[in-house]
């Protein structure tokens, strides 16, 4: 019932920058995916989730990452452009956005995690290669978060623009942002397989 720190992550981007730059961010979430879907179908997270340091280091640098995020928004100004036709510079470019949403989620070790402990019970052929049946799954997982995230992206951009008409929203956003960061992080690191 709970948002996760993507849907988080995605409903910041879209509040502060607009449902556009929410959207390229969920693609760029949805594209990470298929990292893990690939990682699975060759079993390299059964050696992620058997290893332990191997599992702290992806844990570290995925937490590390997100530490690095919070301290670039910390250093960003808190204005907000008040409308979409202001020729002010958007804070963070499209590939910026992509980028970030997909490195999150690639950093994300436990879903990795959470694709070998899941998708194992799900094949369904036995006529069919577990590789391709492990792709199948993969992408079925994708346009369903495809469709979850994007609606959030949309809705949370169709009131930003209401949102951003309050002088002081800018430093709520940015700090919001910050925890979000911050919170996500702190979710990995301490994170058990």
């Amino acid at each position: 019932m709970s948002p996760g720190p993507d849907n988080i992550y995605v409903l910041m981007q879209s509040v502060v920058n607009g449902k556009t730059f929410g959207l390229v961010t969920v693609a760029g979430l949805i594209s990470g995916c298929l990292v893990h879907t690939t990682l699975v179908a060759f079993g390299v997270s059964a050696i992620i989730k058997e290893n332990d340091s191997f599992f702290f280091i992806i844990k570290l640098f995925g937490a590390l990452y997100l530490l690095y995020l919070a301290y670039k928004v910390f250093r960003s100004k808190s204005e907000l452009k008040l409308s979409s036709k202001s020729n002010d510079v958007p804070k963070k470019s499209l590939i910026q956005l992509f980028k970030q949403g997909f490195m999150m989620n690639v950093l994300n070790p436990k879903v990795s995690i959470f694709f070998l402990a899941f998708f194992p019970g799900f094949l369904f052929s036995n006529t069919l290669s577990t590789v391709t049946q492990f792709y199948v799954l993969g992408l079925l997982f994708m346009c369903v978060s495809a469709i979850i995230f994007s609606t959030i992206a949309i809705l949370a951009g169709s009131i930003s623009e209401y949102i951003k008409q309050y002088r002081r929203i800018g430093f709520y956003l940015k700090w919001l942002q910050i925890i979000v960061f911050v919170g996500i992080a702190i979710l990995i690191f301490t994170s058990e397989k």
